[in-house]
């Protein structure tokens, strides 16, 4: 028996929210004026026409020469007209379905989306409990699980390396763990077109999709990542081909540092990567006219003393707003990013991370990366930080919704109710809704002091080795059909015996 007045866990209601399918709500910033945008715009123009980008995949050469680029074979620089560039603008689409494992787990790619994804690309992982060690796949699988449970975390990168694996193998490995551990948007290495193969027919077979299914909307993506200033290498073109050919997403991202492999002013920055995203998107719409493709920048500064990348500073703020007003010139759905140059989760780590976020979410961003877990400028994701920052974009999610003004929360009822002097801790406008009107944190400490010490005086780094210790523990979530993971595993078996397949250069 209960106490009277008092709901059983059973009666107790629960709170609504939805961080599926978020809308970003905040007035795009602005930089530069206009007119300054179109400069920068021209200037990378420019730079494709007369300065070039060097291409250093035979095939992409062929294609864009096909397109009406000037190529100079001896140099391998490819010299690409602005008409070229306004043509792939016009056959990439400005908004398209990108699917999930499950239908709840679709996103809509287009301006205006917001989707958050946790840091990526880490050769390192480090919690409370375990220290600081190199990735491996149990390490991905955790992550993977991690990233599942939070519906804030719209899609599953590449989060950390799983080095015991060796890389003729590691991306069956990788492929396997997303599809078993996740219903969200998966990922795939663009390390070479037989690795690439293996990935989409792992991923439709295991949707129990036609090839013409799996063609007919993205099922995946890849990030493509530019070598700055103005090359792409063979694996990133021939990952743009391929994805191309077979209608599934790229993320263009140059990865561009002022003052290290870009220009040191934030305009001449983003004038860089912008003229190195178009020509990478060029090559996506001369290797399939229509095939969807990400606009995307990753432009942060170095530390002038050391040379060492840093994150969420005033340049990476200004960089990404003005991303936000070039991405908004061509129209495209487009990626930023956060992340921290810290050395552990710490007030630094927060700070920076926090203000990379706001950079993004100011500058209209379709795409966040590194928006949980990265540390010291990407080398190595934390455990602890993934939920702390996740806590960040959940209150982020909450602003997405907005707040409501009807006259019920206008609440002129509760004031006839509650005399001068009074509280409303007992009012019945209070009463109906204390259980659901505010957002619940899961791991802020909302107690006082005393409170707290007599807890343990546990901090919030601590808290959160508790919330992913139990994620990983409850063990997957999602239900697997289990024919198609036995078909899986036997490709997997089937490929390995054959050798695998090795990167390719």
């Amino acid at each position: 028996m209960t106490r009277r007045g008092r709901r059983t866990a059973a009666e107790t209601p629960k709170r609504e929210v939805d961080y599926r399918n978020l809308r970003n709500p905040f007035p795009q910033m602005k930089v530069f004026s206009d007119d300054r945008i179109e400069a920068i715009h021209n200037a990378s123009m420019r730079t494709l026409e007369e300065l070039g980008i060097k291409a250093l995949l035979p095939e992409a050469r062929k294609l864009f020469k096909a397109g009406g680029a000037r190529v100079d074979e001896a140099s391998e620089m490819v010299f690409i007209g602005r008409e070229m560039v306004e043509a792939a603008l016009q056959t990439a689409p400005r908004s398209f379905n990108l699917r999930g494992g499950a239908r709840h787990r679709d996103l809509k790619m287009e301006l205006g989306s917001l989707m958050f994804q946790p840091g990526a690309g880490a050769p390192h992982v480090t919690d409370l409990t375990r220290g600081r060690r190199p990735g491996s796949l149990s390490d991905f699988r955790e992550m993977v699980q991690i990233t599942q449970h939070y519906d804030v975390l719209h899609m599953v990168p590449p989060v950390v390396e799983a080095q015991d694996v060796p890389l003729h193998l590691r991306h069956y490995a990788m492929t396997e763990a997303e599809l078993l551990y996740s219903d969200k948007v998966p990922f795939l290495y663009s390390r070479g077109t037989p690795q690439v193969m293996d990935g989409f027919e792992m991923i439709r077979d295991f949707r129990g999709l036609s090839d013409a299914e799996f063609h007919a909307e993205p099922q995946c993506y890849t990030i493509i990542n530019t070598n700055s200033p103005r090359v792409i290498d063979m694996p990133m073109a021939q990952g743009l081909i391929d994805f191309a050919r077979a209608r599934q997403m790229s993320i263009v991202t140059p990865f561009t540092l002022m003052g290290a492999m870009a220009p040191i002013t934030p305009a001449g920055a983003m004038m860089l990567s912008h003229a190195e995203a178009l020509a990478a998107i060029t090559l996506t719409q001369l290797a399939q006219p229509g095939a969807p493709v990400c606009y995307g920048t990753f432009t942060s500064n170095v530390d002038m003393k050391s040379g060492a990348p840093a994150f969420g500073t005033p340049e990476h703020y200004t960089a990404s707003i003005i991303a936000g007003q070039l991405a908004s010139r061509v129209g495209l759905p487009w990626r930023c990013a956060a992340g921290s140059a810290a050395n552990m989760n710490d007030v630094q780590a927060a700070n920076e991370n926090q203000f990379g976020l706001w950079g993004c979410l100011m500058a209209g961003a379709t795409v966040v990366i590194h928006s949980a877990g990265w540390l010291e400028g990407g080398l190595t994701v934390s455990y602890e930080k993934i939920i702390t920052d996740v806590e960040v974009l959940q209150m982020v999610a909450e602003l997405c919704a907005g707040a409501s003004a009807s006259d019920s929360d206008i609440a002129f009822d509760a004031l006839q109710e509650v005399p001068p002097s009074g509280h409303f801790f007992g009012a019945a406008h209070t009463m109906e809704r204390y259980q659901t009107e505010f957002y619940d944190p899961i791991v802020h400490d909302f107690a006082n002091y005393g409170t707290w010490t007599e807890r343990g005086s546990i901090d919030a780094s601590s808290r959160a080795t508790s919330i992913w210790q139990s994620i990983v523990e409850a063990g997957p979530s999602i239900n697997v059909h289990m024919d198609r993971a036995e078909a899986l595993r036997q490709f997997i078996d089937k490929r390995t015996n054959e050798g695998g397949a090795a990167p390719e250069s």
